[in-house]
């Protein structure tokens, strides 16, 4: 057998090492015998092995001849059969366990199995399980806790196998328990791109939690006596950055199935940050919808339900959350607030996504919330607006009386009005208690409730609630951001709703007296009364049907050259052609700006909240120090809907996306023929304007 060995790292000592440092490390050596349990045998095998090395590297002539043969590339030694085990024992020692372990399970098996019962079995059995140790306890020195955990596994198997040392096998597969949380916390930690271990890794947190007995640790579990409930609070909060938002939502949804509270509102928040990221309301309802259902002692839900209530719009019921909580210090801040109510709800909310929901998560990276933006999106809007009409069947339905909702109220009494609209309303949570002294230990971090209500931070996202019904933002032609508003008091904002609804109501009356008017007219005969009548009819459903008379399936291609032509559109009903051409040159400038090739300056045609997504995935590659190239081009477009305000329609894409490092590295590439997006876009500022798109539809 030959073994990555030579004689200076036989007897330990350095090439350069004098005759005296050989025969003083010679000594020690002799000294120092292996104490593991090695037969007699082996042992005095070893020691002759020791000496015969020594004697040749204190031998001039001798250690000439083989310093000649290292510089000539021989660096092995071979070793007769009776000689292997203490060779084997030798390559242990000089500090390298994972060589001399690949070696004595290799002559452990077939066909070099030695005779069953042999001091040699005995003795490769013995060593495979010490190097199988001290090969994983260098593995963890290198922090590669899955490679070490392989060698454990791998040592308990041949112990196993053979049926020797009881002992030392309970020994590796004490070492190989503890290991767990590391060998978790390698695979998560590992790029996304390695799915398979990134499961592997999910697969084992998810099994060791349910041994443990849920997020509480209420089971006796054979990971007890390695891993305390301090110590796995501190190992799962280290874990949970590496868990994307949706992993997060099905473990903890998992766990709390089996009856693990904690992990009900860990799932809580992991919605609400799926819900709010993502612009998914829908979310929000199944979150306050769990966190309703969860009995758990000193916690104040009261403000939790309503800054959800806030992001659903529900302003009534969300200041009647704040004036019913059972924090005495957050209903006096709520009370005293200097401010409109409104706006204190607002801070409150912002400042909880930014500290306790939106923090965590592999794929959520939002430093600061916008909830301007929030109740600028079209489909929130639209969610919204179906939710409050479902909500209004259901009470006509049931001959409920609505009863007005005072903002003393208490949370119970207003579920007692409301009771009938549990599905949508979710009302009702009177459990007393802080909110910020728990679920700390678990990655949530403290809601900084006194730093945040000394130091509040003013924002925009009350002034867009007064107004209640965002589709006024397209009707007017505008998102309603002129700032100017903001400096208004509450009472002028009341004075010009009530403004603009007058004016409304006006208008109706005045439509209403010409339709009785051209009543009359056919009544009399009055032809030219009829007549206009009938022009009115056609003039109405002209633009909303002309885009459906020319549909447009395969388009030209797309030119990049002519697009530096291209003009916002102004048209009351624009054609497929005209929307086409301003998805393509949305696409060319944003592929252009993730190049890192230009700027992004497409106000005039795309919503602010679009490029500001596009301008906060830029600052993202920039950190990982990467780009994109990306060529997308509209291939097919067709009309889904479209009013007065907005358009949306459904593209198919062709598209292929480069990832590569700023050293010119590739990375990865993405090529989709078609993708399909839906875009939706809103008639502001007299112009069409891109204002959303959902991909992979």
């Amino acid at each position: 057998m030959e073994l990555p060995l030579d004689h200076f790292r036989l007897i330990g000592v350095s090439p350069s090492a004098t005759s005296e440092d050989i025969l003083r490390a010679f000594q020690l050596r002799l000294d120092k015998t292996p104490d593991e349990g090695f037969s007699y045998e082996v042992l005095t095998q070893r020691s002759e092995l020791l000496r015969l090395t020594a004697d040749l590297l204190t031998d001039p002539e001798s250690r000439r001849e083989y310093e000649n043969l290292l510089l000539n590339g021989a660096s092995r030694l071979e070793f007769s059969s009776n000689r292997e085990v203490a060779g084997l024992i030798l390559l242990w020692e000089s500090g390298s366990p994972k060589e001399a372990f690949k070696l004595a399970r290799k002559a452990l098996q077939p066909p070099q199995t030695p005779a069953l019962g042999s001091s040699r079995e005995a003795d490769l059995t013995l060593l495979a399980a010490l190097t199988a140790r001290d090969s994983a306890i260098q593995e963890q020195q290198l922090r590669a806790y899955v490679n070490a955990a392989d060698f454990l596994h791998e040592g308990i198997q041949i112990l196993q196998r053979m049926g020797k040392l009881v002992e030392i096998r309970k020994d590796l597969e004490e070492d190989l328990a503890s290991l767990l949380p590391f060998r978790i916390l390698d695979l998560l930690s590992r790029d996304l791109y390695d799915q398979e271990s990134h499961k592997k890794g999910l697969s084992m947190l998810e099994n060791l939690i349910i041994k443990r007995g849920g997020l509480e640790g209420k089971n006796k579990s054979e990971y007890g006596d390695y891993l305390n409930q301090k110590e796995f609070e501190a190992f799962f909060q280290q874990i949970k950055p590496y868990l994307t938002v949706q992993e997060q939502i099905d473990l903890f949804l998992e766990l709390q199935k089996r009856g693990s509270l904690e992990a009900g509102f860990l799932a809580f928040l992991s919605l609400t940050a799926i819900g709010f990221s993502r612009r998914k309301p829908e979310k929000l309802i199944e979150a306050r919808r769990i966190l309703k259902k969860l009995n758990l002692s000193g916690l104040d839900s009261m403000p939790l339900v309503g800054s959800l209530d806030l992001l659903l719009a529900d302003i009534d019921q969300a200041l009647a959350r704040f004036s019913s909580s059972s924090d005495e210090k957050l209903r006096n801040w709520f009370k005293n607030y200097s401010g409109n109510e409104l706006e204190a709800i607002c801070i409150f909310c912002k400042n909880w996504l930014e500290n306790d929901v939106l923090v965590g998560y592999r794929d959520i990276d939002l430093k600061e919330v916008n909830l301007d933006s929030w109740f600028e999106d079209r489909e929130i809007q639209e969610f919204i607006e179906k939710l409050e009409k479902k909500s209004n069947k259901v009470i006509h339905k049931s001959n409920f009386k609505k009863k007005q909702i005072k903002k003393d109220s208490s949370a119970k009494n207003n579920d007692d009005s409301q009771g009938e609209l549990d599905n949508f309303d979710e009302s009702g949570l009177p459990w007393p208690g802080g909110i910020k002294q728990k679920f700390e230990k678990f990655g949530i971090q403290d809601d900084k409730l006194n730093e945040d209500i000394q130091k509040p931070k003013p924002i925009d996202a009350y002034n867009l609630l007064n107004e209640k019904f965002a589709e006024l933002k397209f009707n007017f032609g505008e998102f309603l951001k002129d700032k100017k508003i903001i400096n208004l008091s509450p009472y002028l904002i009341y004075f010009y709703a009530f403004l603009i609804l007058f004016i409304f109501g006006f208008g109706i009356g005045f439509l209403r007296n010409n339709a009785k008017k051209s009543t009359q007219g056919k009544a009399f005969g009055d032809k030219s009364l009829i007549a206009i009548d009938k022009d009115q009819k056609v003039g109405e459903t002209k633009n909303s049907q002309e885009i459906k008379k020319n549909p447009i399936n395969e388009l030209s291609s797309f030119n990049k050259a002519n697009f530096s032509k291209v003009f916002s559109i102004t048209n009351a009903s624009p054609s497929l052609e005209e929307i086409k051409n301003l998805i393509n040159f949305w696409l060319l400038n944003k592929s252009n700006y993730l190049a890192g090739k230009t700027e992004i300056n497409l106000s005039k045609i795309v919503s602010d909240g679009l490029i500001d997504r596009t301008i906060e995935e830029r600052q993202n590659d920039i950190k990982k120090g990467i780009y994109k190239e990306i060529n997308s081009v509209v291939q097919k477009i067709d009309l889904l809907s479209q009013t007065s305000s907005r358009i949306v329609v459904l593209v198919e894409l062709d598209y292929k996306e480069k990832i590569i490092k700023n050293s010119g590295e590739f990375v990865n590439e993405t090529s989709l023929n078609p993708l399909k997006v839906k875009y939706i876009l809103g008639f502001s500022d007299k112009s069409w304007k891109l204002v959303d798109f959902i991909s992979g539809l």
